[in-house]
């Protein structure tokens, strides 16, 4: 049987026609490696991209650094984000860094304005440039950062693929979703790091056993816990104001974890029942991914009627013109059948 590669998850409707589509690929993956549901191909290679990040803080949990540097939930939860440079997000990356004994010039993330419009406003009302704390990326390599000191390795070039940060968190990657580290291709993110490779189904996978640690060690169960933890107790820090990820675990109240990555990525993990699950959207856009995936999770029971209408402006997106009319809405146009 030849698998469809991609179908089509959303319509974009101006008025009653259909002006556009958006196509894509849904998997769901319980933490025993068992594909529930799939629309698309769950086999089709993409990056990992920034979806990665809470897996990459279990390689800084696991290895001790973040006992010896005393990381809080807060810091966990900054270095697994993909955040909007506010300042409450520069300060705890600051923290992260103050423990470690370093600045922000140690960073290899590169400047970028901030992501948070009135921020970024601010900042050139003050007459000030970005910095690479604005980076949305500046909690990771904080992270990658406070590995690099605690194994005692090159701080310098803690960002390249052969350093030991990188091949330990290659290493804790391919644990997780059971593959040889030599089968997993690397790219070069947009922060300067490598990003990862992964058929959607083992990025699906990785959401559910980082939600539901079965058949794991101590430490790695125990690392699981605090990166969950941090991520459901402070989704402000995972992304920001008004933003997708931060608002979907906010309504949820900590029974889903939530992460977002660039190129249209975006993945769930449920403890309950233990479920993972990855989208990808063919075009890379992220416009449709906030009513994919509450439909999705409303369809399988993971959110209720009443935390979907909380995350109405997520759910119901409607095109509005210059003038402020609505003049269209981007409508899910999938059903979902789990096994």
């Amino acid at each position: 049987m030849v698998l469809v590669e991609t179908v089509k998850l959303a319509e974009v409707r101006r008025g009653e026609v259909v002006e556009s589509v958006h196509r894509g690929i849904i998997v769901i993956v319980n933490a025993m490696g068992r594909r529930l549901f799939a629309l698309g191909n769950p086999q089709h290679l993409t990056y990992f991209r920034s979806a990665a990040k809470p897996i990459q803080a279990l390689a800084v949990i696991e290895s001790g650094a973040a006992v010896e540097f005393n990381f809080t939930l807060k810091d966990v939860a900054i270095i697994s984000s993909s955040h909007s440079g506010e300042p409450g997000h520069c300060e705890q990356v600051i923290e992260v860094l103050e423990k470690i004994g370093l600045g922000e010039e140690c960073l290899r993330c590169g400047a970028r304005p901030p992501r948070h419009k009135l921020t970024y406003e601010q900042l050139l009302i003050q007459g000030r440039e970005p910095s690479p704390l604005h980076n949305e990326c500046s909690g990771k390599h904080a992270g990658m950062l406070a590995l690099a000191r605690f194994l005692k390795q090159p701080l310098e070039t803690y960002y390249l693929p052969e350093h030991q940060v990188q091949q330990e968190m290659l290493n804790c990657l391919a644990d997780l979703v059971i593959m040889d580290p030599e089968d997993i291709p690397l790219g070069i993110d947009g922060c300067n790091v490598p990003t990862y490779a992964l058929p959607l189904d083992k990025m699906a996978y990785a959401y559910a056993r980082l939600a539901e640690p079965t058949d794991m060690d101590e430490m790695r169960e125990a690392a699981c816990e605090i990166v969950k933890g941090a991520l459901t107790t402070h989704p402000f820090l995972v992304a920001g104001t008004d933003r997708f990820t931060t608002d979907l675990m906010k309504a949820t109240k900590g029974r889903l974890l939530a992460k977002d990555g660039a190129e249209g990525i975006f993945c769930v993990g449920l403890p309950e029942p233990g479920w993972g699950i990855a989208v990808k959207m063919e075009d890379g856009s992220d416009r449709a991914i906030p009513p994919v995936v509450i439909s999705l999770l409303h369809q399988i029971g993971a959110i209720t009627d009443k935390e979907k209408a909380v995350l109405a402006d997520y759910s119901n997106v409607v095109l509005t013109n210059a003038v402020g009319q609505v003049i269209g809405e981007i409508r899910p146009t999938f059903k979902v059948d789990v096994e």
